[in-house]
């Protein structure tokens, strides 16, 4: 690979299994250790509310995944570990990048409707659709500490892309991480991966973690008219440091390159096609943050946080038209760059009361000469004032109130609240409340976009045209939780009933757009973003965590939904328009009602073996579901195993282990069509890693 810049568901007998499997649980239970067991003890989060809570006092749902939970599933992309985590979706990273999303609505290159969070700092980025890109999010496996996944919107605390829900990526202490560890993996499909970590101490008041990460495959088996292949670099620097005993600093910085294969070839023959040729989309991303924090009384602290990124992208493509000359065309490019300033204050105001409050202010940069054309780097500015307040006046009864302020220069001002209540009924069940209100807003290219394309003395005017008055999608959201921390019993149950409301959900759709000769005006209209539906997510979903012995370790999780959408007049108004068509109409509310499965269910079991050995199994079961309007992700089960031998010699530490992803043979996760029945085939993979500690 060319270096970057130059450089099923369950089915019923399973489900047969597993209940009279948890039922077993409660039977045995009693017979476990009295040690202080793992998954017995529920963690404390700061992720819903920016305050540090018992899972049981949170107003939302969340899960935990932490390092041990990472290692066991075997997984090597980051994307994948969100298969563990009820109501996610996600697929392998391919010609198109990984999306991960939750309750659906994933459509788009980048998935915009969940915040994800690295050590504070979000990785939206403006040139990146206004989301997420998977391919070159700055932060290697081995440097997570824990995950914490906020499975509800949570507008109030992380601002109104935090729509769905939000991950947030907590990396591990470089106090923790002293010495030097290399590591590598080798397997089929050319996995050729290498991970370098060194780390130690900054004088005495400080110390420091620096890892380089390189990944390598072949992607996919390449089908029908495209080729896979992933080629990823990480650099990345942590530093902590006190400056005296009430102030700290920390710094991050670093750099994530990606190189994945886009374009196509023309079927039925596989020939080079001229308009999209397959080529490389390189993409890149570079960051620094500092996090000051002041500890000003036992009760109170003050944390000031300043990031800065920039993205860069280039599939660049030359095409030679009808006039004899060649065009270039960068459709990914350009760059995109992104300056937050951040100030929090956390205090207790009584024994019963808890208060952070604060205010960011973000300004986002992007220049593309597609989308963007002839408007140089567009600004926009964005501040924010937020606060949570949590009230516990008796034992059992728990109480949080957060409320939100956002002005947007492109989409104005949005007011985001929250209110939950907590009934503890006794020290392991508690009864959860909540009602909450999100926004989602468009990219900054939804809003100014001017995308066109001109051949000499012919122009396709108006491909794409930003609306400055578009409107944000609203999310309204009930739900009531469950949760049991059965300590004696070592395991613990969340289940989370939800009823999700959005309204003027945003879609881009074809207004008509056509050649226009030369010499004659532009009447057509252009493909915009624009409202086109209410829509209702209702379900249920559990996760349920287990030790029933020492050594043995259990997850389940499982998500049960719908999802019911209603055109909006004024969409179907639009004369012209992809809704003008019945059955282009039908295409889109399919795809929406079907954005998640119905059905969703996940395992992973983890034991320890004779002679030290650790053995993980991993098992997903999906329902059909559709990621675009014209393709289906058919229903699939899948089985990830992995075999490790952690090994001590002479003061070497480290680890021997196999990896295997999809045991069970190959299957398809995410596009299949009438012309593609199979999809994008998920082969078995298998590699062999080997890690060193010095």
């Amino acid at each position: 690979m060319t270096p970057l810049f130059p450089v099923k568901t369950f089915a019923p007998s399973t489900l047969r299994f597993l209940l009279p499997l948890g039922v077993l649980s409660l039977a045995t239970a009693a017979q476990a250790e009295d040690e202080a067991i793992y998954f017995s003890d529920l963690p404390v989060v700061a992720s819903v509310s920016r305050l540090p809570q018992r899972l049981a006092d949170a107003p939302t749902a969340v899960t935990v995944i932490d390092r041990d939970i990472i290692k066991a599933s075997g997984v090597r992309d980051l994307n994948d570990i969100f298969r563990l985590v009820p109501g996610f979706q996600t697929y392998p990273n391919t010609t198109e990048t990984a999306r991960v999303s939750y309750h659906g609505m994933g459509e788009g290159d980048y998935a915009p409707r969940v915040q994800v969070l690295v050590d504070g700092r979000s990785m939206y980025s403006p040139l990146f659709g206004g989301g997420v890109n998977w391919a070159v999010l700055p932060v290697a496996l081995e440097d997570i500490e824990r995950i914490e996944v906020v499975r509800g919107t949570n507008a109030v605390s992380y601002g109104s892309n935090a729509f769905l829900g939000v991950i947030n990526i907590i990396t591990v202490d470089p106090a923790l991480t002293h010495g030097v560890s290399v590591s590598t993996s080798y397997g089929n499909q050319n996995v050729r991966d290498y991970n370098l970590r060194a780390g130690g101490k900054i004088g005495e008041v400080g110390d420091f973690r620096f890892t380089f990460k390189q990944q390598n495959d072949d992607g996919l088996t390449n089908q029908y008219n495209w080729i896979d292949s992933y080629f990823s670099r990480l650099f990345d620097l942590r530093a902590d440091v006190a400056l005296s005993d009430r102030d700290s600093l920390q710094l991050n910085l670093g750099q994530a390159d990606g190189v994945t294969q886009v374009g196509r070839l023309k079927m039925p023959a596989a020939q080079p096609d001229p308009e999209n040729p397959i080529r490389e989309l390189m993409q890149r991303s570079s960051y620094l943050q500092l996090s000051w924090r002041r500890v000003l009384s036992p009760t109170s602290d003050l944390q000031v946080r300043y990031s800065y990124s920039v993205d860069q992208s280039s599939d660049v493509f030359g095409f030679r038209f009808i006039d004899g000359k060649t065009y270039h065309f960068n459709q990914s490019g350009d760059v995109g760059m992104r300056s937050e300033l951040e100030v929090q204050h956390s205090l207790r105001l009584a024994d019963a009361a808890r208060l952070v409050w604060g205010a960011s202010w973000r300004n986002d940069g992007m220049r593309s000469e597609w989308a963007l054309p002839g408007q140089g780097m567009v600004h926009r500015e964005v501040s924010r004032l937020f606060g949570n307040f949590e009230w516990k006046p008796v034992r059992w009864f728990t109480g949080n109130f957060g409320l939100a302020g956002e002005e947007d220069s492109l989409a104005g001002f949005h007011v985001s609240p929250r209110l939950g209540t907590n009934f503890h009924l006794n020290s392991e069940n508690t009864l959860r409340l909540g009602v909450s209100r999100g926004f989602r807003t468009g990219s900054t290219v939804d809003y100014l976009g001017n995308e066109k394309v001109k051949f000499g003395n012919f122009l396709y005017q108006n491909v794409f045209v930003g609306n400055p008055k578009m409107p944000s999608e609203r999310l309204d959201t009930m739900e009531i939780g469950y949760l049991g921390d059965w300590r004696d019993w070592q395991a613990s149950l969340d289940v989370r009933l939800f009823s999700e409301k959005i309204y003027d959900r945003l879609f881009r759709i074809d207004l008509g757009g056509q050649t226009v000769p030369p010499n004659q005006p532009d009447n057509t209209l252009p493909d915009s973003t624009v409202p086109i539906q209410n829509i209702h997510i209702y379900g249920v979903e559990y996760q349920f965590k287990w030790q029933p012995f020492e050594n043995t370790r259990l997850l389940v999780n499982q998500a049960f939904a719908r999802i019911d959408a209603d055109y909006l007049a004024s969409a179907l108004g639009l004369s012209g328009s992809t809704l003008s068509s019945a059955k282009n109409a039908h295409k889109i509310d399919e795809f929406t009602e079907r954005s998640m499965p119905r059905r969703s269910s996940s395992l992973l079991l983890m034991q320890k073996l004779p002679l030290g050995l650790d053995f993980s199994i991993a098992g997903y079961w999906q329902d059909m579901m559709k990621w675009s309007t014209n393709t289906t992700s058919v229903r699939y089960h899948r089985f990830d195993t992995r075999l490790g031998y952690p090994f001590r010699f002479n003061g070497l530490r480290g680890e021997l282990a196999l990896t295997v992803q999809s045991l069970n043979g190959t299957h398809s996760e995410y596009k299949s069509s009438i012309n593609n029945p199979d999809g994008r085939l998920v082969e078995r993979r298998q590699w062999l890693s080997l890690r060193l500690d010095y």
